[in-house]
């Protein structure tokens, strides 16, 4: 039985024989701690308080800024909150046999499809492709990765994640269609895919000219030097900077290195700005193209990567002509207020000068088939399917052009003849 023995005061006796007699100083009293006990809570509870008042103030803080990214966004400047949804948070569809065949044609109708199936047709893609295998990727990881790409696309007519999907898709059908598999590795399949789901992350609806030109946040962080391209790659791997989004993680420290690296140089090659240049660099490879060689390699991924991107009018008429509608509105929006803000505007932007068909038969003549017959030289097999396609949407706005061009002639009759009347 266990004895104790306590003072007048309340101090602890001991009454073990072995140690020695306590102190009146030294003694463990019993009210001086419930004090100093009581003490310490109170001092605890006050600084709870003192920091729950702070943990509001960041919270406004926090919403402050956020004000103030949304007021920058809206001017064109850049934003760098990444957001995250909870997996899993849509549906897995089971993709039926027609849609796995479909999903590898440049034919694919993009438009019927709504996100949460779109980002089963990316998943599926990465399986396919057996990425998920040679990355030793979690399959919640992908999904998770993939629904934080979504939330970082913006909601601009024509740079969104359709745009993204479409990009992504076309190089699935690129990959599939020129037996890539069977020339490069495995690795080069994912960097080519990876670059073309993030290739336009976060993009703000306004070019670089426009960014350069009004001296955005973007423009001066990347010193005039491809300011959307670079944010797009920024915001890519702050992404996969998340644990529960790193869909590289169990890639070893150096080959991780590389697949950035080679992500980082597909995403800054789609910049427009270096189209004559990166399309030069491949005409002089392509005769005697090597692939073993890795600079040859790397060239025909900036070139596919540009073909996808622009790859549009590759689709059949009724899948292209919607985003030209699309294009054109963003071009709209930028030239209106370029206007506003006293800024020079491109006339192939401006609502005022420029139709359909203008827009697009000196793309389609001067930057999309000389690009795509160069591809068709390593891929003879391109031809049938991506590059007459091509001629036959030249073709068809050419025609459009000659009508809107005789509507106009006849308007101008009319005209010269309802002035003569008056006189």
């Amino acid at each position: 039985t266990a004895i104790t023995m306590v003072d007048p005061e309340g101090a602890l006796v001991s009454i073990d024989p072995t140690m020695p007699t306590n102190s009146p100083n030294r003694a463990f009293r019993i009210n001086e701690l419930k004090t100093e006990v009581t003490n310490r809570l109170a001092m605890l509870e006050k600084r709870v308080e003192l920091e729950g008042l702070k943990v509001v103030e960041i919270e406004k803080c926090k919403n402050d800024l956020k004000k103030l990214r949304d007021e920058m966004t809206s001017r064109g400047g850049g934003r760098s909150m990444i957001q995250i949804r909870d997996v899993p948070s849509y549906p897995k569809y089971t993709l039926s046999q027609e849609t796995i065949e479909a999903l590898k044609k440049p034919t694919f109708d993009v438009w019927h499809w709504e996100h949460n199936e779109m980002l089963s047709c990316l998943e599926y893609m990465y399986h396919d492709l057996g990425l998920v295998k040679e990355f030793n990727m979690n399959p919640i990881t992908l999904k998770r990765w993939l629904l934080g790409i979504q939330e970082n696309y913006r909601s601009n007519p024509f740079h969104n994640f359709r745009h993204c999907f479409c990009v992504s898709q076309m190089m699935y059908g690129m990959i599939n269609l020129c037996n890539l598999p069977e020339k490069m590795t495995l690795t080069d399949m994912g960097i080519l895919m990876t670059a073309a789901v993030c290739h336009d992350l976060d993009h703000p609806g306004y070019n670089n000219t426009y960014q350069i030109n009004a001296r955005t946040e973007l423009a001066v962080r990347y010193n005039d030097i491809s300011p959307l391209e670079n944010h797009h790659c920024a915001v890519a791997f702050q992404i996969l900077s998340l644990p529960e989004c790193n869909i590289f993680a169990n890639v070893e420290l150096e080959a991780y290195k590389q697949i950035r690296q080679a992500i980082i140089t597909l995403i800054l090659a789609t910049d427009m700005a270096r189209h004559g240049e990166i399309l030069d660099s491949f005409k002089h490879k392509v005769d005697s193209f090597d692939f073993t060689n890795e600079e040859h390699v790397t060239c025909l991924k900036m070139v596919l990567i540009k073909c996808c991107d622009i790859s549009n009018e590759v689709r059949p008429t009724e899948v292209a002509e919607p985003w030209v509608d699309c294009l054109l509105e963003e071009y709209f929006m930028q030239s209106d207020r370029e206007k506003t803000e006293g800024l020079p505007v491109a006339p192939f932007m401006d609502r005022d000068k420029v139709t359909k068909p203008t827009a697009q038969i000196g793309f389609i003549k001067f930057v999309l088939i000389p690009m795509f017959e160069t591809v068709m030289k390593l891929f003879p097999q391109i031809e049938e399917i991506m590059v007459q396609p091509l001629r036959d949407s030249r073709d068809h706005y050419e025609e459009l052009k000659q009508i809107d061009d005789a509507m106009t002639e006849k308007k101008k009759t009319e005209n010269m003849s309802l002035g003569g009347k008056k006189k």
